[in-house]
């Protein structure tokens, strides 16, 4: 499989890339909800320092996936996709990104504004983004919360549309960002 992108498939990285995010931000999910459901004591805060670090991680993935997508080719849709039907798919796509940034950078400067450090897996504490400010914290505390709902609700329209191409379409929307093996070529069809 290549590295790189082609008019016609996502390479090697931009598949990893994508998966390993849609990995983290399912690990997003399922922690913050744990984590809501437990008293307060060092399983908690284990689980939240943990949050922390994945969505950092997600932060550096999505610039590093972003500067890859701006230095390749980017797979064309479909021909036979309606006008409507491609401002859609390209408004997801921007909506994805924005969000992918957003989140974590709301959740850092929420423990920054409340006072708690952010660390990557405890190998280096990131600086506050903000200075200590309850206020501000409640905001960006909420703001957190809308904008990651935000995000699982687009990713799963991304997902159906991905589908929906595959299944109703049957188009190779979906296979151009499996792995090499699941992927018909040209000359496959």
């Amino acid at each position: 499989m290549a590295m790189r992108n082609t008019t016609h498939r996502w390479g090697a990285l931009a598949q990893l890339f994508h998966w390993v995010i849609v990995l983290l931000i399912v690990a997003q999910f399922t922690l913050a909800t744990m984590w809501d459901d437990l008293p307060a004591g060092p399983k908690k805060l284990s689980l939240l320092a943990r949050h922390k670090s994945i969505g950092i991680t997600v932060l550096v993935l999505a610039l590093l996936r972003l500067g890859w997508r701006w230095a390749n080719a980017t797979p064309a849709l479909p021909d036979d996709l309606k006008p409507y039907e491609r401002k859609l798919a390209r408004l997801t796509h921007v909506l994805l990104y924005v969000l992918l940034f957003a989140v974590p950078l709301t959740g850092w400067t929420m423990s920054s504004a409340r006072g708690f450090p952010v660390s990557w897996f405890g190998l280096f504490q990131l600086p506050d983004l903000v200075p200590k400010n309850k206020t501000l914290y409640h905001i960006l505390d909420d703001t957190h919360v809308v904008l990651a709902w935000t995000l699982g609700s687009i990713a799963v329209v991304h997902l159906g549309a991905a589908l929906r191409h595959h299944f109703m379409l049957k188009d190779d929307v979906l296979r151009r960002m499996l792995p090499l093996r699941l992927h018909k070529t040209p000359e496959q069809r």
